[in-house]
């Protein structure tokens, strides 16, 4: 179970956001741009999950 000091879902729902949001520049364009910034926003936050938490 996640404590209070622990920021990783924090880190990996924010990237995903972040990929949401971009995605959302190019979903006219091709829907398939959208579906692959919300993976490399997820990818970006399990990346780096570990870098942050290692603190």
């Amino acid at each position: 179970m996640a404590t209070n000091s622990d920021r990783s879902s924090w880190i990996i729902g924010g990237t995903t956001l972040v990929g949401i949001g971009v995605g959302m520049l190019f979903v006219q364009t091709s829907p398939f741009v959208f579906i692959a910034s919300v993976l490399i926003g997820i990818g970006a936050g399990l990346v780096i999950t570990p870098i942050v938490s290692s603190k």
